[in-house]
């Protein structure tokens, strides 16, 4: 398969402002590992953020389709890609720098029926889609578990590529 080119790029951060976010401080990791690593091969690895706002409490803690409803579900994934963003700029200085997303992990604490996880982590990709323009565009997963930690209903990651 041939490698896909860089999509032409958008001003992340005069977008983010138009849109009416702020990205947060990034928060302090829960367990032994850091936010975002940059790697020497122009990749940014974020680990998996959950949906906290600014003061750090969870926006949403239960089950999608049994505690949390799809539309709440879908806002806190758009949290979750918010609290990405802020990752990345406290790894890399500037979003300016994002080539583009490559790669959205999405997970999604279900009721033993729901089966609407992509319409949930469809949050996060709608705001990078939002954000970046065409390089926002990426592969991705959403699945269901049956918890995730501290009761938060999404938990989502990302891998990105950066210019040097």
């Amino acid at each position: 398969m041939p490698r896909v080119g860089t999509p032409p790029r958008m001003d992340p951060e005069a977008k983010l402002e138009e849109m009416g976010i702020d990205l947060p401080d990034v928060a302090d990791p829960v367990a032994d590992y850091v936010p975002a690593v940059e790697t020497e091969a122009n990749t940014v690895y974020v680990s998996g953020q959950l949906p906290t706002d600014e003061e750090g409490q969870l926006l949403a803690t239960g089950r999608v389709g049994d505690d949390v409803s799809l539309e709440a579900a879908k806002e806190a994934a758009q949290r979750c890609a918010v609290n990405i963003l802020a990752a990345v700029k406290d790894a890399v200085g500037d979003l300016s720098r994002v080539n583009r997303v490559v790669r959205v992990e999405g997970f999604v604490a279900s009721a033993d029926d729901f089966t609407q996880q992509p319409s949930v982590v469809n949050g996060a990709s709608e705001l990078f889609g939002d954000v970046f323009g065409p390089a926002g565009r990426h592969s991705r997963f959403a699945v269901g578990c049956n918890v995730l930690p501290l009761d938060t209903a999404v938990e989502i990651g990302a891998i990105l590529e950066v210019e040097d």
